[in-house]
């Protein structure tokens, strides 16, 4: 099975800028996902290995950016203009195909990473 390494999480006041990172293998579509305490998990935003498009939850449409380094075999969500709301465990994941092109869906996704813990104070 592909194993997915997330990092890059930690603490942060509101207004400021995390990095987080996954390290992952293959061809694959790649997704990050949050899930806050007593709340069900939620897409964040991904890209398509084929095209290199990109899409984002309109809650962090405009503040977050996904990108990939091919050569590192690392996927990027760079967050900025964090909210406490952002608070959660952020998850990687990594899938083969869009099932009605369905990007934001987690059953579209075959490989998930153990999460790391995102915390914006305010």
């Amino acid at each position: 099975q592909v194993q997915l390494v997330e990092s890059g999480g930690g603490l942060v006041q509101a207004g400021g800028s995390l990095r987080l990172s996954c390290a992952a293998s293959g061809r694959y579509n790649m997704g990050w996902f949050r899930q806050a305490p007593g709340k069900e998990r939620e897409f964040v935003a991904a890209i398509r290995w084929s095209s290199g498009s990109t899409y984002y939850a309109d809650s962090v449409k405009g503040r977050f950016t996904i990108s990939r380094d091919n050569a590192k075999n690392t996927v990027y969500l760079q967050m900025n203009s964090l909210k406490p709301e952002d608070t959660a465990v952020y998850y990687c994941a990594a899938g083969h195909q869009y099932y009605n092109g369905r990007y934001y869906y987690t059953d579209n996704y075959d490989y998930w990473g153990q999460g790391t813990q995102v915390t914006v104070s305010s």
